[in-house]
Parts: C-alpha cells; structure tokens; sequence
C-alpha cells in the first residue's frame, strides 16, 4: 500500500484551505446557481421551441453584423471585474451562430487585455488601492494563497469560469510579477475555456433550433 509522503499531505492541506477561503467559496457557489439557472434556461427554450420566435431571427441578425465588436468589447470589461459573465456571454454568442474560432480569439484577447489593465492598475498605485477596492482580509488571504501556490494557483483559477481570476490579476500587479508570464498564463487558459464553451454554445444553438 502506497504511503501518503508529508509533501502530499501539505498540498492537500494547503488545497483545502484554498477551498474554504470564504471569497472563494462564495464565487463557487455563485457559480453553480448560475450554472444551474443556465442548464434550466437551456431546456426551457427547448421546451417553448424558442427558435422560431421573430425576436431570435432579429438578435441573429444583430449578433451577425456587431456580435465579435460586442464580444471583444463586453469581455475587456469582464477582465477588469465588472460582472458581465464572459463564460455565458461567449455560450450566448456561439448558440446564436457566431463562428467560434473569431468568438474565441475576441473574447479571449478581449478578457485578456482587460486583465493587464488590472495588473498595471496594481501595479502603479500599489497595496493601498488593491485593499480600498477589495478589502484589506481579502487581500491578505489572496496574498497568502499566492505565497503558497503562485502561478500553480492562477492557471487553476483561469481554467475555471467562474473563479475570480481577475481579482489574481491585481494581485499579480501588486506584487511586479514576470507581464511575460502574466500574458500567457491570462492568455493560454481562457483561450483553451472559451474554445470549449463557444463549441458548447454552438451545440446548444442547434439542439434548441436557433442555428
């Protein structure tokens, strides 16, 4: 039988704390109501066959002409913590028709560009400011995590939908972290998260009869 070594033990540990952080904890349970709403919602416009209401032949139409400016644009703004849900946002414009490869690379260079403005935000005006805009014991948990964790803990949070990895953003400014690093590590995980949920929105698109 396979003994557990102590440096197992410590990153069980040291991941379970991560888990009962209380702010992430609430973004997690945020996430699954929303999640859940979201899948109800899917099944609802199944059920009312809402393909073949006007109203979606005319949000077609629209997402067709301004839909990729609209992502890219929606998405800067997701990146820098405004809460516009830029998972859903992308199923959304997938399901309406949206070519997901442009979709994929609006959004995530939208989201990633909004990120940076997060960084360089930390960056210039320091400690202060991050803990006015989030709080001074969240700030220090977040703090902590990435002492323990680092970039093991960003990759993880960027994977995630809705894990506020733009909150990391900040915290990778305020501590001068490598912006090479930082660019690809905002970059590589929301590209290989919007490629997946663009592809699941173009699913449900057909599934419901709207594409």
């Amino acid at each position: 039988m396979k003994r557990t070594t102590k440096a197992e033990k410590e990153a069980r540990r040291s991941f379970s704390e991560v888990v009962k952080t209380p702010w992430i904890r609430s973004a997690t349970i945020v996430g699954l109501i929303f999640l859940a709403v979201g899948l109800a919602a899917i099944f609802a416009f199944k059920a009312v066959n809402i393909g073949s209401f006007q109203i979606i032949s005319d949000v077609k139409a629209f997402a067709r002409d301004y839909g990729i400016l609209g992502v890219f644009l929606a998405t800067i703004l997701a990146g820098t913590v405004v809460p516009l849900g830029s998972p859903a946002l992308v199923v959304a414009a997938a399901s309406l028709g949206i070519h997901p490869i442009p979709l994929v690379v609006a959004a995530t260079t939208g989201f990633t560009i909004g990120m940076t403005i997060n960084y360089y935000m930390a960056y210039r005006l320091g400690r202060s400011y991050v803990a006015r805009k989030f709080g001074a014991e969240k700030l220090e948990e977040a703090t902590i995590l990435w002492s323990r964790w680092g970039w093991i803990l960003y990759v993880i949070f960027g994977l995630i939908p809705f894990m506020p990895v733009e909150f990391l953003a900040f915290i990778c400014g305020l501590l001068k972290a490598s912006i090479k690093t930082f660019l690809v590590l905002s970059f590589t995980p929301r590209l290989i998260v919007f490629a997946f949920l663009a592809y699941f929105g173009e699913a449900i698109g057909s599934w419901i009869g709207i594409i």
